[in-house]
């Protein structure tokens, strides 16, 4: 997952599972806990909605959008089983194109990715 973060790259995510797992790390994760500190999900999490169109696909956010941010666009669309990664790839399977978007929205087009605009989206999460 933290390879997929835009601008992080196959080494640095290695490096930083690396650390999670690294005893010193785990060290500090129990005497968190054993101080009290509760790890988890939060009490307050959305509840998944089964999409057959987001389940199992591969979006990118581009641009600006109008009525809502990136960031609850994203929590959206993996709300109904999608994955929201910050570059585009061949994997991608869509692109959300708001306004200004820049060179992912090209590359979408040069591969020959599907591009929605922002209503289009709204249209999929009713």
């Amino acid at each position: 997952e933290v390879d997929n973060v835009d601008g992080i790259g196959p080494e640095i995510a290695q490096s930083v599972y690396d650390y999670f797992q690294s005893p010193k790390f785990q060290a500090i994760l129990a005497r968190l806990k054993a101080s009290g500190l509760a790890f988890g999900e939060s009490s307050q999490k959305k509840e998944v909605k089964d999409s057959a169109f987001f389940t199992g696909k591969t979006f990118v956010l581009t641009g600006t959008l109008a009525t809502m941010t990136r960031d609850e666009a994203k929590e959206e669309i993996e709300l109904r089983g999608g994955k929201v990664t910050g570059s585009v790839s061949k994997k991608t399977d869509y692109v959300v194109a708001g306004t200004e978007a820049g060179s992912k929205l090209d590359k979408a087009q040069e591969l020959g990715i599907a591009v929605l605009n922002e209503d289009q989206l709204k249209a999929e999460l009713t």
